[in-house]
């Protein structure tokens, strides 16, 4: 970390701080981001000015890193969303299928900062849902070996930003206590179960912190090449 990268994560401006954020996917969705021979990717890295990284294959989930500044974040969040929605409408031309799903996303956060996002008798996760019109779900069960909950926002590319936005708000005002194990997805065996809770989620995106990046626990992780 440089020095510019400091002033910016010690500054009080709000949400204008150096967030990461950490996105669960699986397979199909991880492929769709990346795109043929990593187009997709690039571009949206390119275009939000995001640095994303993808971890490797070994396991059934994947986990999408986001890092960089709070509104370059929450640009290449909305690339991302609308890549999913271009994904449900192309699903949709040869189904018989006649409503349409909404985008599904899962978000990882330490379980400790669940509460504040909860609020008092869910007074503020109604409240989120109220202003963004976005459905969020906070999981009651910790993900495997780790201390963090999957958290679903599902709606319009729209509706999620502006979700997440007020979600990472939240989590900045209530830091995580203790110690954080990440959620970390195991290699492929039989019999595996995933860590999926909403198992008929048509596009699932789990993992993020809206903590500075600094103080976030990474798993390893296999970057697709910018070239």
């Amino acid at each position: 970390m440089n020095i510019n990268e400091r002033e910016v994560l010690t500054s009080d401006g709000g949400l204008n701080v150096t967030l990461t954020i950490r996105l669960l996917m699986h397979g199909k969705e991880v492929g769709s981001i990346i795109g043929k021979k990593g187009e997709t990717v690039k571009k949206m890295r390119e275009e939000s000015g995001a640095r994303i990284n993808i971890s490797d294959g070994s396991s059934p989930e994947r986990i999408v890193t986001i890092t960089g500044a709070s509104e370059v974040i929450f640009k290449a969040f909305a690339m991302i969303a609308e890549k999913f929605e271009e994904d449900i409408n192309a699903c949709m031309i040869n189904s018989t299928v006649t409503s349409k799903p909404p985008v599904t996303l899962r978000l990882v956060f330490p379980a400790s900062q669940c509460g504040s996002l909860i609020g008092k008798g869910g007074s503020k996760i109604k409240e989120i849902r109220e202003t963004t019109g976005a459905q969020v779900q906070v999981a009651g069960d910790l993900l495997p070996d780790s201390t963090e909950r999957a958290v679903t926002v599902s709606g319009t590319p729209q509706a999620i930003t502006q979700c997440v936005r007020h979600i990472c708000t939240v989590m900045l005002e209530s830091p995580p206590k203790g110690a954080t194990i990440p959620y970390r997805p195991k290699p492929s065996t039989a019999g595996t179960v995933l860590a999926q809770p909403h198992a008929s989620s048509a596009f699932t995106i789990p993992g993020q912190y809206a903590i500075p990046h600094q103080d976030v626990l990474k798993p390893p992780l296999l970057q697709v090449p910018m070239s």
